[in-house]
C-alpha cells in the first residue's frame, strides 16, 4: 500500500511539475502601446487600442497597457521603465515623441526585446525631424515617403511559413486602405513577408506600372525582434479579422511564441522593376 501510494504521489508530482513548466514556457508577456502623436493624429488609433487588448486577451499570450501623452512618453520610453515590458507596439504614431533618450530606447531594443509597428510608425522620427538622425529609420526598416488616394491591392505574400502570413492561408491579400510608399526598397536589409508587384492604383501617374513596393516585413535589430506592417489607416481595416489574425502571428514572433526567418530579402530579379 505504502508503495503504491508513493507512486501515485509521485505521478501526481511530476504531472504537477509539467503543468508547471509550460505555464512558465508559455507565461503571459508584457507589451506597451504607444498611441502618442506628435504629428497628424489617426482616428483609428482607439479602434487599434481595443483590437491589440482583445488580440491579447483571446490569445492569453500577453497583457497591454497603453502610453498615451507626451507625459507618458516621458515617463514610460526609458530603459527603467520598460524593464516590466516584453515588446512595445507603435500604433500609428507620428513625428518626433520626445522620447527622453532615443538611443537608449532603440539600445532596450537591440538588447532582446520587441517592435511592432503599424502604418504610421513609419511616419515617425524621420532623420530631418531630429538632426539626420537616422537610428529609429535603420531600426524600423523603412522611412515613409508618401501616399495617395486610398485604393484596393493584392498584397503578395513572400513567406508563407512567417506566423503571420499563415493567417492568410499562405494566399495573396486583396485589401483596401491608404498605401504608404518608402523613400527606399529595403529588400537587402528587411525579410519580406508581403508587398506590391505594380504601383498601387492610388491616382498617381504610375499607377499600375510594374514595381516592387514592400508592405510588411520583419528584421532582427541587434538581439531584438521588430516586425511592421504598413496597412491599418482606416477603422474597416482593424475591424478586419484577417489583419487581425496577420498581425497577432507577427506578434507572437516578435515575443517568442512563434518561430520564423527574419533573413534579409529575398531579392527580386531585376526584371521585376524595383522601384
Amino acid at each position: 500500500m505504502k508503495v503504491r501510494t508513493a507512486l501515485i504521489f509521485s505521478i501526481g508530482l511530476f504531472a504537477m511539475m509539467c503543468v508547471l513548466s509550460g505555464a512558465s514556457a508559455k507565461r503571459m508577456k508584457r507589451l506597451l502601446v504607444v498611441d502618442y502623436t506628435a504629428g497628424f493624429h489617426h482616428d483609428s488609433i482607439p479602434t487599434g487600442e481595443q483590437v491589440i487588448a482583445q488580440l491579447g486577451k483571446e490569445s492569453g499570450l500577453f497583457a497591454v497597457d497603453y502610453c498615451r501623452t507626451a507625459d507618458d512618453v516621458k515617463t514610460m520610453l526609458t530603459p527603467d521603465y520598460l524593464k516590466k515590458y516584453d515588446a512595445v507596439f507603435f500604433n500609428n504614431t507620428t513625428g518626433n515623441l520626445g522620447i527622453p533618450d532615443l538611443h537608449a530606447f532603440l539600445d532596450w531594443i537591440k538588447e532582446g526585446h520587441g517592435f511592432i509597428g503599424v502604418h504610421a510608425a513609419a511616419d515617425t522620427y524621420h532623420p530631418n525631424q531630429i538632426g539626420g538622425d537616422t537610428s529609429y529609420v535603420d531600426m524600423l526598416g523603412g522611412e515613409f515617403m508618401t501616399h495617395g488616394a486610398q485604393c484596393e491591392v493584392d498584397c503578395l505574400v513572400q513567406d508563407p511559413n512567417f506566423p503571420a502570413c499563415k493567417a492568410l492561408g499562405a494566399k495573396d491579400w486583396k485589401i483596401f486602405d491608404e498605401i504608404y510608399l518608402f523613400k527606399q526598397d529595403n529588400r537587402d536589409k528587411v525579410h519580406v513577408l508581403l508587398y506590391l508587384d505594380k504601383f498601387p492604383n492610388n491616382g498617381m501617374a504610375q499607377a499600375g506600372q510594374p514595381g516592387d513596393h514592400l508592405i510588411s516585413w520583419d528584421k532582427m535589430y541587434g538581439k531584438g525582434r521588430v516586425f511592421y506592417c504598413a496597412l491599418g489607416h482606416k477603422k474597416a481595416v482593424w475591424n478586419n479579422k484577417t489583419y487581425q489574425a496577420y498581425l497577432l502571428g507577427g506578434i507572437k514572433w516578435v515575443l517568442g511564441f512563434a518561430k520564423g526567418s527574419a533573413k534579409p530579402g529575398p531579392m527580386l530579379p531585376a526584371a521585376a522593376g524595383n522601384q
